[in-house]
């Protein structure tokens, strides 16, 4: 997307309160769960897939999947992370157990002791690990694609920088909006004709107030803690709950080197290295994508 383009984007970045005017504008339903309202799609008939996105990109990250699980049969739910896409902007820790906790809410007000596929990408991977650890019971199977929170994760500079008190909060409130703005699709490389349809999406999210404190506090209480999420990935991996995990061989966002730490974690989950694949796959290579996950769901464990 050219600079201008995005210039104009950043324009109503952080201007409007998320309202109930705003959301009565919006696609997809809403719900007051007690940990914060929840922004969120049902789709289909059949087996439930709950879909977590990660550390950014709101729900749209699975507009592919989404479609092709249920074509395929199934029934989804997916929704925005608090602080994300259209979902509150609460005032907390955005730790692992927050989302954790979201996700039981969500998945309980919806479906109450329905048992469900269990789907997490990036930052998604180390909520779904944690929701895992703690409620074994509900996960029928565990889709993790290119997942975070390995301690084996080499923070790039500008994480550490970040996660500075005071420097940190001055560089996401005045630059946090455009860096992941322009970030959001940098990996795709397929699917280049929707870069402009994946990046005008995101900004829609990021217009309302609170976005970089969320994500900042994401950062900082859930990539950075990678001991304590590897902590989950290994209860996960104690209650041999079937894993499959996608891994992009050339994502630069979650590099692939952290899939042998994985594999030390989760001797027992089906490991596949995309040739080729950056970050969101999902998206970009729904194709390829769907050619692990489907015959996955379909096999008896």
């Amino acid at each position: 997307m050219a600079d201008k383009k995005i210039k104009e984007l950043l324009k109503d970045a952080g201007k409007y309160e998320l309202t109930e005017s705003e959301r009565a504008k919006a696609d997809g339903s809403f719900i007051d769960l007690p940990c914060g309202n929840t922004h969120y799609e049902v789709r289909g008939d059949g087996e439930l897939c709950v879909l977590v996105h990660g550390y950014a990109t709101p729900y749209y990250i699975y507009d592919k999947v989404a479609d092709e699980l249920v074509k395929n049969g199934y029934k989804i739910l997916r929704y925005d992370l608090l602080g994300r896409g259209l979902s509150e902007r609460v005032k907390a820790k955005y730790t692992p157990e927050l989302f954790a906790t979201q996700l039981k809410e969500l998945t309980g007000s919806l479906f109450g002791d329905e048992k469900f596929y269990l789907f997490g990408t990036s930052m998604g991977g180390t909520i779904v690990n944690a929701f895992c650890a703690a409620y074994p019971e509900y996960v029928k199977k565990l889709i993790l694609l290119a997942p975070a929170g390995m301690d084996s994760f080499k923070p790039p500079f500008y994480m550490y920088l970040s996660s500075c008190p005071v420097v940190g909060d001055i560089l996401f409130a005045f630059l946090g909006n455009k860096i992941l703005l322009k970030s959001c699709a940098r990996e795709m490389k397929y699917s280049v004709n929707e870069i402009d349809y994946y990046t005008e999406s995101f900004a829609k999210s990021i217009k309302y107030k609170g976005f970089p404190k969320c994500t900042l506090s994401s950062l900082r209480n859930t990539i950075l803690k990678t001991k304590k999420a590897t902590g989950f990935y290994k209860k996960t991996a104690a209650h041999g709950t079937p894993v499959l995990c996608l891994w992009g061989k050339n994502d630069i966002t979650m590099p692939f080197y952290q899939a042998e730490r994985f594999k030390e974690i989760m001797p027992d989950a089906e490991l596949h290295a995309l040739e080729g694949s950056g970050h969101i796959f999902l998206y970009d290579e729904i194709d390829k994508t769907m050619r692990y996950v489907l015959p996955f769901l379909q096999k008896q464990s």
